[in-house]
């Protein structure tokens, strides 16, 4: 097991259920508490209680978990003649029930029964997944919000009862949910509703599409942000998260991560570089980011899948994140320098970084072993601008194998001699023009290749020339 920064620790004991944390401010009273910061909190403080780091905490880490979870009862709507009842209030003084809150909240509650054996907690679970998130499923249509039954869940209803009538990929993430109830309960509707959430989202998921706008009142047609081609990196990972607790590395899985970890760094944020996290919005047709900040939640959301499917990412992603464990607080920071985008601390943030943090652990590869053994540290720079000059950013350390290039490997460029050419080979994920220094000289990377092994990656290869100022 891996060990959490203190200050997150105690930033999630000090701030869940609040959003936001505005240094030198305070809370945020703009967005106030929500059922989404108390749900992550549980999520990871459940699986703190139970680590050796917190032994000595675990009486606090109870009392909090009774805290956030008594926090989400007391917001559920409990109203049976509205169609929010089950529901979540999704933040304070608001009107609006998510289905996407529910989802979250199910998990967390049903860990806060497991700990604590109390019985509201389980049946404020069981009446969000079997009443509300049934009726988001299959009232839309009986009350023509909806022309059809579909399988996906409304996005939210008012405790006017005004419908939110769009589906969102995100609700895939509620799949975690629902499996937990189905185990405990045995009850064929959960089984039900999983199975056609997931045969309706499916094909637009695929096609990498955020929410489909029904009819009546919709065109009948998948659409990502608005009417452009961007989708939020996190309703991407959300939607992996839950599709993969219930159908592993399958091929949409697979596919789906891989199209969007493909979209790497571009002329316009040269420095991106998706395996420390993703950016805040996605342009998936024309593959490219469209915003200078990585949305640092995603890289907590994607730690599991990556732990098993993709650990290099994970562990360039640990290493870059716990050299700037207080920067990744903030909602998004930026690509070139790890600055915040908004003087914002997000408490789902580093509820999610702490569990990537508590359950991390170094890839074991036959590669990777040869890189203990034999490796050498090299400093990887990422280019943060490149138009009018060259310049980069912070460098990391990263291990490599690096040997001379042999002159088949190489094409001899003018003023350049052979010795001027190295080829290494990393776990890391280096990228194309990043400088690497190598015994106190500055090379370039050039085209990156990477060598798998029955769908996984062993390493990756390049032949490096040396920069000249």
């Amino acid at each position: 097991m891996g060990t959490v920064p203190q200050d997150y620790f105690s930033f999630i004991m000090d701030y869940a259920p609040y959003f936001y944390y505005i240094p030198g401010t305070g809370v945020d009273t703009e967005w106030e508490r929500g059922p989404a910061p108390a749900a992550h909190a549980i999520d990871f403080l459940a699986e703190a209680h139970q680590s050796s780091q917190f032994e000595d905490k675990q009486a606090d880490i109870f009392n909090k978990i009774v805290e956030l979870a008594d926090y989400l009862v007391s917001i559920q709507c409990t109203d049976d003649q509205k169609q929010a009842y089950g529901g979540f209030q999704s933040k304070d003084g608001s009107n609006h029930y998510y289905s996407i809150d529910a989802l979250r909240a199910v998990p967390a509650l049903l860990k806060a029964y497991d700990l604590t054996g109390n019985s509201s907690y389980l049946n404020a679970a069981t009446l969000a997944g079997g009443t509300f998130l049934y009726n988001m499923q299959h009232q839309p249509s009986n009350l023509g919000e909806h022309d059809q039954y579909y399988g996906g869940f409304a996005q939210a209803v008012t405790i006017a009862d005004d419908w939110l009538a769009e589906m969102h990929v995100i609700d895939l993430y509620g799949l975690i949910g629902l499996q937990m109830l189905y185990s405990r309960t045995g009850e064929t509707v959960y089984q039900s509703m999983m199975q056609d959430e997931v045969g309706f989202y499916r094909g637009g998921f695929e096609a990498l599409y955020s929410r489909y706008s029904p009819a009546p009142n919709g065109d009948g047609e998948w659409h990502r942000v608005e009417e452009s081609n961007v989708v939020y990196d996190d309703d991407f990972g959300y939607a992996l998260v839950g599709l993969f607790s219930y159908e592993g590395w399958s091929s949409t899985v697979k596919q789906v991560y891989e199209d969007v970890n493909g979209i790497g760094p571009s002329a316009d944020y040269p420095a991106y570089n998706p395996a420390v996290c993703w950016s805040g919005y996605v342009d998936v047709v024309s593959r490219k980011v469209d915003s200078d900040y990585y949305d640092a939640v995603a890289a907590g959301i994607l730690w599991q899948l990556r732990s098993g499917h993709d650990n290099s990412a994970l562990e360039f992603s640990f290493n870059v994140i716990g050299g700037h464990s207080e920067e990744f607080m903030f909602w998004g920071t930026k690509f070139n320098d790890y600055g915040a985008v908004e003087n914002k601390k997000s408490v789902v943030t580093v509820s999610w970084l702490s569990l990537m943090f508590l359950n991390y652990q170094p890839p074991i590869t036959p590669f990777t072993r040869i890189l203990r053994c034999q490796g050498i540290d090299v400093t990887v720079y990422p280019v943060v601008e490149n138009k009018q000059s060259v310049n980069y950013g912070e460098g990391i350390k990263i291990k490599a194998l690096v040997c001379p290039a042999r002159t088949d490997e190489i094409i001899m460029e003018q003023g350049y001699i052979v010795n001027d050419y190295i080829t290494v080979h990393t776990f890391a994920p280096i990228l194309h023009h990043n400088k690497l220094r190598y015994k106190g000289t500055d090379y370039e990377v050039g085209p990156v290749e990477g060598y798998s092994f029955r769908g996984q990656l062993m390493f990756r290869r390049s032949v490096c020339r040396r920069l000249i100022s």
